[in-house]
């Protein structure tokens, strides 16, 4: 497939957010390093085949496009700064509110679903397909662990990400979703659930893993802007857990109790045997005012799972939506924005004044979040080289 860029309102929107954002990626491709790589032999029948093999072979899968794509689309909401959003009131002459109104909207990255179109979401389509290729033609037990690794988080979340924009737009994904077969890897249907619970978690016994997949909804763990690889799966699961476990809807306190997510719930069996092994968890990735919170409770309870979707608008269209257009001459070179519809000749969609109001939202936080000293970028350390014998390997 071919790699397109193209001017879109979204990334107008961003850079009057003052973010920095590729243009948009349209389609993107994963290939083994060794294009001669042979089919895999299943060693066992179901989800067993895929447990990592003792011996390893120097494959490496390549995400590029992907990480193009994900720059894209991906809208940074910048860390918590522990601090509930405020309230959103009814604008005069209705009593309805469009868009986000969860006291957790500004945690958590967005994918802009809204502004996929067809184009766009058909090539995530082809890009989950070759996914799944590569998956049935390699080996995926015999390449380094981080390698696998890197692939099943990737393959959950590019499936996540199709199922969503294709029943899109949802206020909250079906609770059946999670249980979908969506990807089919060397004849194996497998769910979102399939790849966390019964893959990754039974064979990777650092718990940190669960904060690479990404569930569609605001409580869960933030997509990130970057794909995950063998040589950036570690340290970018590591600035994960530290942007969840810092988060309200991470963890935080009510009733006496120590709150948290239910995807800790959910891994439990894999890595939390009793309270205190989720709480030296937590504390490993805590800043101070955290580890104090996560030290002093004496008991846990899981809380209900925050289910609107992460996107920017609640899959909502607000009636009072009003045109946007990009103009196709002027000084700027036909990237110039107008609401008038009579320059407007190469793109029309629409922006929400739901999305207005969650990025006014996001700036003032930002601003807060800098004026508390929380760092709000992330910074992933090294040479552009990635080697399996230098890279810290997620056991």
């Amino acid at each position: 497939m071919n790699t397109q860029s193209k001017f879109h309102p979204v990334a107008a929107l961003l850079a009057a957010a003052s973010l920095t954002a590729p243009l948009a990626a349209e389609s993107a491709i994963a290939v083994p390093q060794n294009a001669n790589a042979q089919s895999a032999t299943p060693a066992a029948s179901g989800l067993a085949q895929f447990a990592p093999d003792a011996d390893r072979s120097a494959h490496r899968i390549d995400y590029e496009h992907w990480d193009e794509a994900l720059a894209w689309f991906v809208v940074p909401m910048g860390p918590s700064i522990r601090q509930g959003a405020p309230r959103v009131d009814p604008r005069v002459g209705t009593r309805r509110i469009y868009g986000h109104e969860s006291r957790y909207r500004l945690e958590g990255n967005r994918v802009a679903f809204s502004y996929l179109t067809p184009e766009i979401t058909t090539a995530i389509s082809d890009y989950r397909a070759d996914l799944e290729q590569v998956g049935s033609d390699l080996d995926l037990t015999s390449i380094p662990r981080n390698e696998q690794l890197a692939y099943w988080i990737n393959l959950h979340n590019v499936a996540v990400i199709e199922a969503l924009a294709a029943d899109y737009p949802m206020t909250q994904p079906s609770d059946a979703f999670d249980d979908a077969k969506l990807v089919t890897v060397n004849g194996v249907a497998l769910s979102p659930r399939d790849i966390r619970e019964g893959i990754v978690y039974p064979n990777w016994s650092d718990p940190k893993v669960m904060y690479g997949f990404w569930r569609g909804v605001i409580g869960g763990p933030s997509i990130q802007r970057l794909a995950y690889t063998g040589g950036n799966v570690d340290a970018l699961l590591s600035l994960s857990a530290e942007e969840f476990v810092n988060s309200l809807r991470g963890v935080e306190r009510w009733g006496g109790a120590l709150r948290v997510s239910p995807i800790y719930e959910e891994a439990a069996r894999f890595y939390f045997s009793d309270s205190d092994a989720l709480r030296a968890h937590l504390a490993q990735y805590a800043r101070d005012d955290v580890r104090e919170l996560v030290g002093e409770t004496d008991r846990v309870a899981y809380k209900r799972l925050e289910s609107d979707l992460a996107d920017l608008q609640r899959g909502e269209r607000d009636p009072s939506t009003s045109p946007l257009c990009v103009a196709s001459g002027g000084a700027n070179g036909g990237r110039g924005l107008t609401v008038s519809e009579t320059l407007c000749s190469v793109e029309m969609t629409r922006l929400n004044p739901a999305i207005q109001r969650l990025m006014v939202e996001r700036a003032t936080k930002l601003e807060r979040a800098r004026r508390a000293g929380i760092r709000s970028g992330m910074v992933i350390y090294g040479d552009g080289e990635y080697s399996p014998e230098n890279t810290p390997e997620v056991e």
